[in-house]
């Protein structure tokens, strides 16, 4: 039977310098794996490939062992030595593979646990995937279900709630201040990572006024229009924040920008209307005095830190949670697996069964035809057709059963299988036909006409 595999590489293994050795752009996935499935003992792949990893998702061809040589082809692809990467690699069969996309899915496996952006990013390779028509019946199945327990346990825990990083928890705290952002001005001082970041939350929280300011008017200009925003001078730096309701600051400056002296008087201009300013610059932008004035609310990168901490901590406590689900259902989906060997059988006893089903009511069929019948005539046929059916499915089983040594073992299967009870008290007719019935019955005569 074919056997669901993992092979990859991630931030838990080998830090960025060895995982963009592994990395494949965007429109090398599809490629990649056409190539993977026809040239490696591989019968389903799918390929994701992000900043935290790089992963091979795939059902092995009957009978074969593909980890080694998946291992393989990711090296030849980028044109590396298996050495290059050291011990990073790793791999996973069977039930240790479900388990690990499931966790994936879940983001249990992620660099910040309970993050949003690992599902998208699975299902977007689910896409390419099915496009390049390398995903089949088992490999999709894994993958739909664990969408599903993605979404349970987001639905379930709460390992989603709250920000785990400072940019966004600046964003959130915003939030909480003025509710709807999407009437507010903000104004975003510095156009460097952290700032990038905060910016980037806020317009995909709905902020649509943002005013980005720089003492480089062509990075301030690069990050407006990422963000739909404007680029304004720095020099209206007093006159901007005078018309922001939030303040987003983190420059890289040695000394504060943000001083007491300057927002005495912005507090003035604004007529003290309350104004919200986060620092998460390190050194600090603003002055801590600024948050002594009326109307402004000041929150430092300290601030931000606990925050985060807070809600790291509620997301670590709900990944125990997550984590029992991921079983709960990773011990479901193996049992399907399981099921899926004996298919076989089933749609052979199905087929055999309806053969010989059909064979004889076509008989029946045939003969009520010919001829009209009383009613009683009709029952008497009905009731050889369904004896016949009886007879012909029962004869090999049980001739099978009484040739073995094992006998007992074989009837005790068939009773589970078909709930039979044994001691049931039978009558002397039936009793008689099982003893009777050690080969196929000739038919009955046939009715007279």
């Amino acid at each position: 039977m074919s056997e669901l595999f993992v092979v990859g590489i991630s931030w838990r293994t080998a830090p960025v310098a060895v995982r963009e050795k592994l990395a494949f752009r965007e429109e090398e996935v599809a490629d990649t794996l056409v190539a993977l499935t026809r040239g490696q003992p591989v019968a389903e792949a799918l390929l994701i490939s992000t900043c935290n990893r790089v992963e091979v998702y795939g059902v092995a061809k009957p009978g074969a062992d593909a980890t080694g040589p998946v291992r393989d082809f990711l090296v030849q692809q980028r044109s590396i030595k298996l050495a290059d990467i050291g011990d990073a690699l790793y791999e996973h069969r069977g039930s240790a593979a479900v388990r690990h996309v499931f966790r994936v899915a879940s983001s249990l496996d992620s660099l910040v646990v309970g993050e949003a952006q690992i599902l998208g990013q699975l299902k977007a390779a689910y896409g390419v995937a099915t496009t390049a028509g390398t995903s089949g019946a088992l490999l999709g199945r894994c993958l739909e279900r664990a969408f599903g327990v993605a979404k349970r346990v987001r639905s379930e825990t709460l390992i989603a709630r709250g920000s785990a990083n400072v940019s966004s928890v600046a964003v959130d705290l915003a939030g909480r201040v003025f509710g709807d952002l999407a009437g507010k001005s903000i104004l975003v001082v510095g156009a460097g990572k952290m700032s990038r970041l905060a910016a980037k939350h806020l317009y995909a929280s709905g902020a649509l006024r943002i005013v980005v300011t720089n003492r480089s008017p062509e990075k301030a200009e690069v990050l407006a229009r990422e963000i739909d925003g404007v680029a304004r001078p720095w020099a209206e730096l007093e006159q901007l924040l005078a018309e922001a309701d939030v303040v987003i600051s983190s420059t890289g400056a040695r000394e504060p920008i943000l001083t007491k002296a300057l927002f005495k008087r912005v507090a003035k201009a604004r007529k003290w209307k309350p104004i919200m300013v986060i620092d998460i610059a390190v050194p600090r932008d603003a002055e801590p005095a600024i948050g002594e004035l009326d109307g402004v609310y000041l929150f430092d990168i300290d601030d931000l830190d606990k925050v985060v901490a807070q809600n790291l901590a509620e997301r670590a406590k709900a990944a125990d949670h997550a984590g029992k689900i991921v079983e709960h259902e990773a011990g479901q989906f193996e049992q399907w697996i399981k099921t899926q060997g004996v298919v076989p059988t089933i749609r052979a006893m199905r087929s055999h069964f309806t053969k010989v089903a059909d064979a004889e009511v076509a008989k029946a069929l045939d003969q009520l035809a010919r001829k009209d019948h009383s009613p009683a005539q009709q029952r008497e046929v009905v009731q050889r057709v369904v004896q016949l059916v009886v007879n012909k499915l029962l004869h090999a089983p049980t001739a099978a059963l009484r040739a073995g040594e094992d006998a007992e073992l074989r009837a005790a299967v068939l009773c589970d299988l078909f709930g039979l009870d044994p001691d049931a008290v039978v009558s002397d007719r039936e009793s008689q036909a099982a003893m009777d019935d050690t080969a196929e019955r000739p038919e009955p005569r046939k009715v007279a006409t």
